[in-house]
């Protein structure tokens, strides 16, 4: 394998390969931080791959008053699916299991400039809830549906944009102990968390159990990835580095190209900077994939 230096770490001269994904962003508002993040939490929970979940979801960053489209606390979600039957029906599923359920909230659209013929009917679907009581404002082009809640209300809009997104964006943090990998992942989720419009979908940004497509067991979609596995090393054909005891990786979706090119950027960078990482590597299929290729080198230089 090719290697270069940057910093003080080896970086694999390889590249992360993404796919396309249709992807949309919602706000979430509160009566209080506490209860916005809730709603978020709640909504985004088990939503890290589509391997196995309805979307990949995770909270974008947390809204001041002065951004949120109430003058209230809120959270900037994302989800993202292979296409918009899917991810319409887990929006929908989602906001109405978990947002329309957390009291003082209301959900908005966080998407301005988008096709109207590929918009998500949200408020729209969620209304009927309302068992006929609910109502309708119209603010300028947009409607908002008021549901009637054992609370209150929920105000909900009633359609939600959609944007062309790229999924799988991939970093992979080799380190000679797991405390060396776990403290370059967290630096480096930290960094990737200040770039708008990517989201790291899997638990705290990281994840621990890379895959690779099928399996020697019929009818599994994906299974570990044993060529980066410490603990198979004696018994595969390993893709690591002498040294290395503990392999993490970073998996980012993003509204863009670009997006997800500069998340990448920051969380090599900052982990780069970190000691004890035997190698950053990226996961690949030859180009096979997806249409989207991320070059370390190019993401280094930039």
């Amino acid at each position: 394998m090719d290697t270069f230096l940057y910093q003080q770490t080896r970086i694999a001269d390889t590249f992360a390969e993404a796919f396309p994904v249709v992807g949309t962003r919602i706000l979430i508002t509160a009566e209080t931080p506490y209860w916005a993040e809730q709603a978020g939490r709640e909504v985004t929970g088990n939503a890290t791959s589509v391997i196995a979940c309805d979307v990949e979801a995770a909270i974008e960053r947390p809204l001041s008053p002065d951004e949120s489209p109430d003058g209230r606390p809120g959270v900037s979600v994302m989800m993202f699916a292979f296409d918009l039957k899917s991810l319409q029906k887990g929006v929908v599923n989602r906001i109405g299991q978990n947002v329309l359920t957390c009291p003082t909230t209301a959900c908005y659209n966080g998407l301005t400039d988008f096709d109207p013929e590929k918009a998500l009917s949200v408020g729209g679907q969620l209304r009927y809830f309302g068992d006929g009581y609910q109502s309708s404002k119209k603010l300028g082009n947009r409607r908002f549906w008021r549901i009637p809640v054992m609370e209150g209300e929920f105000l909900c809009e009633d359609e939600f944009g959609t944007s062309k997104g790229v999924g799988g964006g991939n970093l992979i943090l080799c380190g000679e102990s797991s405390s060396a990998a776990l403290h370059a992942a967290e630096q480096a989720v930290e960094a990737i968390r200040q770039v708008p419009d990517v989201i790291l979908p899997f638990p705290g940004g990281v994840v621990r159990s890379g895959s690779k497509v099928g399996s020697q067991y019929s009818g599994l979609k994906a299974s570990t990835n044993e060529a980066y596995c410490p603990t198979l090393i004696p018994r595969v054909k390993t893709e690591l580095p002498e040294g290395t005891n503990s392999v993490l990786e970073l998996v980012l979706d993003g509204l863009s190209e670009a997006a997800v090119a500069k998340g990448m950027q920051a969380g090599l960078k900052a982990a780069a900077d970190c000691e004890g990482l035997t190698l950053i590597t990226a996961g690949n299929y030859g180009g096979k994939l997806g249409p989207h290729l991320f070059h370390l080198r190019e993401l280094v230089a930039g």
